[in-house]
């Protein structure tokens, strides 16, 4: 079993899990022995508290003061086999004595915990598009790129220094694994070993929804049916705000539930006249291992999305959740749900559209029950973890 360094743009405790966590989890549980780096911070932080941006300022400064914290601690043991490290490193560096400080410390703390957990170099999974920015992969005999987004298309990331160290990147990679059509598009000719993968779900935990023992949490069960469910960030880059404040506005007893951080990755992001609606409820973040008891209390899963460079190259790793729930999905035809069609209610952004479709859903109309589940049951990390090493074990 390799050893594998996987390098994020996440920090494990994240409220928010992604492929990154996850990815870590599985290849632990397949007998893989991981060091999981956390986000070595591609975006400079926000500058002063103005306007909207003040608290995501304030998030700033705390995390910087977390990391240098953390930095200076050993990897910590999260599960068995898997390992998290904080490096000491400035964020947002691209030159200079910074990004020379940064490859510096990362590469000496690198070298001493692998060392000291006993860990090979055989493998550098890497999520960070700018990774050849800060770290030689000379020491790994295999180097794996896992893009999940096109993170260039953030609000505030250096997109044109990403996207130069992205192509670098793919062209120095042995393999290349994308979660949409458009990565794939994009990154294929850069890289003859790119294969698509869709994002995923972790199913057994989310089916624990559809156990009728599990208690509605008191704040969702005080919320009036038909409750309308988001799960994720609420960021105005690629959630469409505006057409969830009209379908409240136009259907009032229809009571629209939205669990998680507001502003992530977007600190303009703007929720105001959302939060001013009666039937609108903004929860805040909840904890992972608490989303199955709110998604069993939802009546369908919403994916408002907009259309935009961001969200073409997304696959929205809520679809899976939804659906291993046992819910029905209404959703924006996004590139990426197009094979999906069949498990979902997939339209153009619009009021009108998105209230016929979640009308019909509420109804019972579009796929069953049984459909959705077989779907999400098809797609796993578990599965898809497997697929992705027998490409890598096809490389020796």
């Amino acid at each position: 079993m390799a050893d594998i360094t996987l390098l994020a743009t996440a920090d494990w405790d994240h409220p928010l899990w992604t492929n990154k966590q996850h990815v870590a989890c599985s290849l632990a549980e397949l007998g893989h022995r991981v060091l999981y780096v956390e986000s070595l911070g591609l975006r400079p932080p926000r500058q002063g508290p103005r306007g909207p941006s003040a608290a995501k300022a304030g998030s700033d400064r705390g995390r910087i003061w977390r990391r240098l914290r953390h930095g200076l601690l050993p990897p910590r043991q999260v599960r068995p086999g898997l390992w998290v490290w904080s490096p000491l490193v400035l964020p947002g560096a691209q030159a200079g004595l910074a990004l020379r400080f940064n490859r510096l410390m990362l590469a000496l703390g690198l070298g001493l915990w692998r060392r000291v957990l006993g860990l090979r170099a055989d493998w550098l999974w890497t999520y960070n598009p700018m990774t050849l920015a800060v770290l030689k992969p000379r020491p790994w005999r295999r180097l794996i790129y896992h893009c999940v987004d096109a993170i260039q298309a953030q609000p505030g990331m250096p997109a044109a220094a990403i996207e130069q160290w992205e192509q670098r990147l793919c062209r120095r990679a042995d393999a290349v694994f994308v979660t949409s059509p458009d990565l794939q598009r994009r990154l294929a000719p850069l890289n003859p070993l790119t294969r698509f993968y869709p994002n995923v779900a972790d199913g057994a935990h989310f089916a624990r929804a559809l156990d009728p023992a599990l208690p509605l949490p008191a704040d969702l069960a005080a919320i009036p049916a038909p409750r309308l469910g988001f799960v994720g960030a609420i960021s105005a880059y690629k959630l469409d705000l505006a057409l969830l404040e009209q379908l409240a506005r136009t259907h009032p007893s229809w009571s629209l539930v939205l669990i998680g951080p507001v502003g992530e990755g977007d600190p303009d992001t703007d929720v105001a006249a959302l939060a001013a609606l009666a039937n609108v409820h903004l929860l805040g973040p909840r904890a992972y291992a608490e989303l199955p008891a709110y998604l069993k209390g939802f009546d369908l899963g919403l994916l408002p999305l907009r259309f935009n460079a961001y969200t073409q190259a997304m696959f929205p790793m809520k679809f899976f959740e939804y659906l291993a729930a046992g819910l029905p999905v209404v959703a924006s035809a996004i590139d990426a749900l197009q094979p999906f069609a069949d498990l979902a209610l997939l339209g153009d952004p619009t009021p009108q559209v998105f209230a016929t479709a979640i009308t019909a859903a509420l109804a019972g109309e579009g796929p069953s029950q049984q459909q959705r589940l077989a779907g999400a049951a098809a797609h796993t990390y578990r599965g898809r973890t497997e697929a992705m090493l027998r490409d890598l074990a096809a490389l020796d």
